[in-house]
């Protein structure tokens, strides 16, 4: 059975199985959008960071506005409304242009997705036809208010109340919200709130609401250039024809957008990770100790190799989970319909994207040694900036959970045959792919025979099994990757390379995960047994370590930086 068409179907489908969307099959209309928001971001935002740094929310505002110009902000918008209406890939394609700067791809990804798409995908006419057209054009910028001191991932935990006016005409929101982006200029407001206190809803709100004030700016550890306010709703009058959606449904707008906000910071950090690579490569080979550039020293390249091997990961997982998207779409399914499917690789991409970037940043700033240190250098903002990643759209942790927990549930109900008979042996060429795949439903078997309804209170099991499940998407989807180019045309030594070096890491983490998951679960002979399983499915793929990176760090040598550009 063939179960790439499902959330969660790489655990299933052997590698290869099916076709998968990779940067190198984009079409030209999708390359020509990303270099022109690429451009836009080299051009009009990176020369004026550090203004941006200092909250020149003018300079942003005009940002949007050119941004609007130039088709950016209405990617996901239908036509009708002003936007291009395209697919989710070249969506990410934006996502990852526009991220060179952290604050400026905090307010753009406040814009175009939770700001605005909760209008899009769940307006009336009335409201897409009154509030769209400005936000697509950047003339109007949006907030998205869901947070308060008592809730964050919790969501219908909120206290912001909502009840009818005595006239009906108006409902009246009472509470209060708090690390809004964007609040301290935005134009309009996405607001939760309860109706009478326990039907979770979604408001539209506009800044000139009587009873809503904008707080002051918070100051944030990255991301400075951002705006982050606290909103106080005190009796704010909205009227009636602004409810979003249905009483009592706010939360499936909340998840909704969410599923596409973690998908869109996922790939977002891409273009960061691109210009970062390629700025600690122009500095190490800038710099000289003992009369030689860092860029010869083993310990450099060894970052170097392990900054593209993270960076290829991410950018095989975002694309091949965009493609599946759209090939839903494609065929018929509707849109939220589809992005909800592959919710668990969302998340999935959510999540190492952030630690890989995390990563990837903090090796920049240790290849700059002390400079990396110092505002001058961009590695330094970098570095602050990514912090946040780990925590927006859901904490890392949160989505840890969701990735076990939403595969555990779909493999209950039946869909997802994730408690089935491995089957036959992979061939020894699969084995470091299939292995770790087997290992995740292993894990996973285990921990649901030893604690059944109760696993959810396992947090730490459902942990090391969403970060089995995660490397497992990520070597399948850089091996399958490898493999639909090498169709195509010679393979290049790094792409081997990068596999094998994610590969082998990957295995030294799944024996520590399942190890430490299956003591939760087990004890005595039987999880001594256990672990002979897990030792078992463990793969070397054998080969020098050190000549693994040097293939790796000279071809970013060579390209100085993505060798993919």
């Amino acid at each position: 059975m063939h179960h790439d068409a499902m959330g969660g179907g790489f655990l299933l489908e052997p590698i290869g199985v099916r076709a998968v969307m990779a940067p190198e099959f984009f079409s030209s209309e999708q390359r020509a959008l990303f270099q022109a928001a690429r451009r836009f971001c080299l051009e009009a935002v990176l020369p004026r960071a550090d203004r941006i740094e200092r909250q020149d929310f003018e300079l942003l505002r005009d940002l949007m506005r050119q941004a609007g110009e130039l088709g950016l902000l209405g990617v996901d918008v239908d036509e009708a409304y002003g936007g291009s209406g395209l697919d989710k890939t070249t969506s990410l394609l934006v996502a990852e242009a526009k991220s060179l700067l952290g604050s400026w791809s905090v307010t753009f990804a406040a814009q175009t997705c939770i700001g605005t798409l909760p209008i899009a995908w769940f307006g009336t006419q009335a409201q897409k036809q009154q509030y769209l057209p400005g936000l697509v054009s950047g003339q109007k910028v949006a907030a998205y208010a869901l947070t308060e001191a008592g809730s964050g991932s919790d969501a219908r935990g909120a206290k912001t109340r909502a009840v009818k006016s005595a006239d009906g005409t108006h409902w009246v929101l009472t509470g209060s919200k708090q690390y809004i982006t964007n609040a301290g200029f935005a134009d309009v407001f996405i607001v939760f709130a309860k109706v009478e206190g326990e039907h979770f809803s979604a408001f539209i709100v506009d800044r000139d609401t009587k009873g809503l004030t904008v707080g002051p700016e918070e100051h944030k550890m990255g991301i400075r250039g951002s705006s982050t306010c606290p909103l106080m709703l005190d009796d704010a009058r909205v009227p009636v024809e602004n409810l979003l959606g249905e009483v009592g449904r706010g939360h499936k707008i909340a998840f909704n957008i969410l599923n596409l906000g973690r998908l869109k910071l996922g790939a977002g950090v891409l273009g960061a990770m691109k210009l970062h690579l390629a700025g600690a490569c122009a500095y190490t080979a800038d710099r000289k100790q003992f009369e030689t550039p860092l860029l010869r020293f083993g310990l450099t390249r060894e970052k170097l190799a392990r900054m593209l091997t993270g960076l290829y990961a991410v950018e095989s997982m975002a694309y091949r989970t965009s493609g599946l998207i759209d090939a839903q779409v494609a065929a018929g399914t509707p849109l939220l319909a589809a992005i909800e499917e592959f919710s668990p690789e969302a998340s999935i991409l959510k999540v190492l994207g952030s630690e890989l970037f995390g990563a990837l940043v903090d090796d920049g700033v240790q290849l700059h040694g002390g400079a990396g240190y110092i505002e001058e250098y961009p590695i330094e903002r970098a570095y602050r900036d990514a912090r946040i990643n780990r925590i927006f759209e859901g904490t890392n942790e949160i989505n840890r959970l969701l990735i076990a927990g939403t595969l555990l549930k779909r493999a209950m109900k039946g869909p997802l045959e994730l408690f089935e008979d491995f089957g036959p042996k992979p061939s020894a060429e699969d084995a470091h792919v299939e292995n770790l795949k087997r290992l995740a439903r292993l894990t996973l078997r285990v921990a649901v025979e030893a604690h059944g309804p109760q696993l959810e209170k396992h947090q730490v099991v459902l942990a090391c099994v969403a970060d089995l499940v995660m490397d497992a998407f990520a070597l399948d989807a850089m091996t399958s990757r490898n493999r639909q180019v090498a169709k195509t045309r010679a393979l290049e030594p790094w792409r081997v390379a990068a596999v094998q070096r994610y590969s082998n890491e990957a295995h030294g983490r799944a024996i520590v995960s399942a190890r430490r998951a299956m003591s939760a679960c087990v004890q005595g002979a039987a999880l001594e047994a256990r672990f002979a399983e897990v030792q078992a499915l463990q793969v070397w793929l054998a080969g020098d370590a050190e000549a693994v990176d040097e293939v790796l760090a000279a071809a970013v040598e060579a390209a100085q930086g993505f060798p993919l550009g």
